[in-house]
């Protein structure tokens, strides 16, 4: 690894203000950016332009399932590139029907589209519920509040947080938000207009909240009932993250009857590509060729050299059974979450998650002395301090932490992740 990515020379140490300049002057401010530029990384670390090294629990928002030049990923990009690199969809090629063909073994009966990113693919989705629903009038979705399903005009309509809609209005028209994990809720909501009902199987933005088994398949009996397609975002809580190939088959896997639930349609992205941008969505068979020729497509989706990356990433997970170290590594890093809750129950009220997507909910900011004055949120305040002792996490709403790894983080990464985390809630405590 050391020799794929080198250390940077001193040429490019301390260049930070320099990068935060031209980005000031030349990129469009729609990112709320930390003050660290980064410069390269190697497994489960990455290296800012100083030289200095982060434990990265970010893993790019759950996208770096390999981790940082996973050589497999460099080998299967640079092998691909020297054969085909884009064709456009006019034509057959072999890696994009390979890589159908793993992802519906691993799901169930049906078709996928393949597609650029997770706004994509629910942009697949929300054209998939309007054209089942069309000739009887139907275009309605239900998602839930505190959801996230991208960031389209189409997607912050279907996004369940008032924050991402503030100044787009007046919002795409056809979706309405029910609370999450309330089957009453849904079944109330439902109107002739409704066609479809959307959730996530573990809300990420929203806080990593799982879906309860009796949720999921309530909504599959409701919509099998009512002639509904029930859909699910797997964006983020996808690809073998918690522990199965989609998060609804680790949630269900005790439930009696979990074994034959399936989604009409399941939206994927993220760590599909572990760092290659490509995202997907499967479409169960009876609704499988409802999207024909003309009624959707892309330019670079599903490119030959996308489905190349995808495919390796695939293999090495088979290979190394990162599946189970996700279930393993997980299960033991949340019960190590819930004993700091236990131990420092003034800074950490409760921690929840499947597998390697984990929350830490924080306490309320006012009951935490060395955050109470400032003017960013806890969460915000506590990911800089995490920053600040090397080590990279993800904040979600005002409160919530989350810690989205590398399926192949090894143990005692995982171990210096939770020391580190421990240190900065003991300083706070």
């Amino acid at each position: 690894m050391k020799d794929i990515v080198p250390s940077p020379s001193a040429v490019v140490r301390n260049e930070y203000e320099s990068i935060r300049d031209v980005f000031s002057k030349n990129v469009v401010p729609s990112y709320a950016r930390f003050e660290i530029a980064l410069s390269h990384g190697a497994g489960s670390y990455v290296f800012d332009v100083a030289g200095r090294r982060y434990l990265d629990l970010a893993g790019g928002i759950a996208v770096n399932c390999l981790g940082h030049a996973h050589p497999a990923i460099i080998e299967a990009l640079t092998e691909q590139a020297k054969k085909l690199i884009h064709t456009s969809n006019l034509y057959y090629t072999v890696p994009q029907g390979r890589l159908a063909a793993e992802i519906v073994k691993r799901i169930g009966p049906g078709k996928v589209f393949l597609s650029n990113s997770g706004v994509e693919a629910n942009e697949g989705l929300f054209k998939l519920a309007r054209k089942f629903g069309h000739d009887e009038g139907r275009f309605e979705i239900l998602t839930a509040t505190n959801s996230f399903h991208g960031r389209t005009l189409a997607a912050i309509a279907a996004t369940g947080q008032d924050k991402v809609k503030k100044d787009f209005d007046p919002m795409t028209p056809g979706f309405r938000h029910i609370p999450y994990n309330d089957l009453d809720a849904a079944r109330a909501a439902i109107s002739p207009a409704t066609v479809a009902i959307l959730i996530e199987g573990i809300q990420g933005e929203g806080g990593v909240t799982p879906a309860t088994p009796a949720y999921l398949l309530g909504l599959r009996a409701l919509c099998d009932e009512k002639k509904l397609l029930l859909l699910l975002d797997g964006v983020q809580d996808g690809h073998f993250r918690t522990g199965k190939y989609q998060s609804f088959q680790r949630i269900l896997e005790a439930a009696p009857g979990g074994e034959k639930f399936l989604p009409d349609g399941l939206s994927m992205a993220k760590s599909l590509g572990g760092g290659f941008p490509m995202g997907a969505f499967w479409v169960r068979a009876p609704h499988a060729d409802l999207l024909g020729p003309g009624a959707h497509a892309t330019t670079f989706g599903g490119s030959p050299l996308a489905c190349a990356v995808a495919l390796k990433i695939f293999e090495v997970i088979e290979r190394e059974h990162l599946d189970a170290q996700a279930r393993k590594l997980g299960d033991w890093m949340l019960d190590e979450l819930k004993r700091l809750a236990e131990v420092y129950p003034s800074v950490v009220k409760n921690a929840r998650g499947l597998g390697l997507m984990l929350g830490l909910e924080l306490a309320e900011k006012e009951s935490i002395p060395a955050f109470a004055s400032g003017d960013k949120t806890a969460a915000i305040q506590f990911t800089n301090r995490m920053h600040a002792a090397g080590v990279l996490v993800v904040p979600a709403g005002t409160r919530i932490i989350r810690l989205l790894p590398a399926l192949n983080l090894k143990p005692q990464e995982a171990g210096e992740g939770i020391s580190k985390l421990e240190e900065v809630i003991k300083s706070l405590a």
